[in-house]
């Protein structure tokens, strides 16, 4: 489904990818874990198309993206949800959800705005209250069901647990499974590092802009390194 090979990415004079290489395959959750500012962000902005590359290819479905703006990577199948949700506040839950569909604007959306309020169901009774009145969970919710409006292939989902009480954490998890379940494909950045592997196939451990380890979850998970660097073992 996805596959990056040697990507270098800087900010001006700054480089913060160092030729990264890695894969996820069709249906699978793979994470990405490392410190902050270990370039985990960069690197999922570099897939959708918001951080331009310097070098390396990126492919998606075996066709190369590198040079394709953000949107039209959303119209093949790429969606993201931001670090920090980035909802539009003023604007209902309803029409956040709307304005995911954007690259399907042509389309019918009440079968997907339906699905969301079935998905979703604390944000049903704030459908029409603007987004920036909702808790840090109800808020988590609705950027992930923006993301999805789009009918995405590859869901890139940055820090979904960041600031939730350990309750919602569990939801969102939840959330996530159920979404591979539904044969999406989801590559993961998250802070909680034991949660992240608990549910993933795959991980790879990114530091200072380079990927240092990789292989199943439960490899990574039993790796001395990480255990002590990451899981607090």
């Amino acid at each position: 489904m996805l596959s990056i090979e040697n990507v270098r990415s800087a900010y001006g004079r700054i480089e913060v990818l160092h030729g990264v290489t890695l894969h996820v395959e069709a249906g699978e959750i793979v994470t990405l874990i490392g410190a902050n500012g270990a370039g985990k962000t960069t690197l999922l902005h570099a897939i959708s198309g918001v951080q331009p590359i310097m070098d390396g290819s990126i492919r998606f479905a075996g066709n190369p993206i590198e040079q394709l703006p953000a949107h039209m990577r959303v119209g093949l199948g790429i969606s993201q949800v931001p670090e920090g949700r980035q909802l539009f506040e003023p604007l209902s839950v309803k029409d956040n959800l709307r304005l995911g569909a954007w690259s399907r604007r042509d389309e019918d959306l009440e079968p997907e705005l339906a699905r969301a309020r079935a998905m979703f169901p604390m944000l049903d009774a704030f459908w029409e209250r603007p987004a920036g009145t909702l808790s840090g969970g109800q808020q988590q919710m609705l950027a992930i069901g923006r993301a999805l409006m789009a009918k995405p292939r590859l869901l890139l989902l940055d820090e979904p647990s960041m600031g939730l009480a350990p309750n919602l954490v569990d939801h969102v998890l939840a959330v996530i499974r159920a979404l591979k379940d539904d044969k999406l494909t989801i590559l993961l950045v998250e802070q909680n590092a034991r949660a992240a592997l608990a549910i993933a196939d795959r991980a790879y451990v990114l530091e200072t802009g380079r990927i240092t380890l990789s292989g199943t979850a439960a490899e990574i998970a039993a790796d001395a390194r990480v255990r002590d660097a990451y899981l607090g073992i």
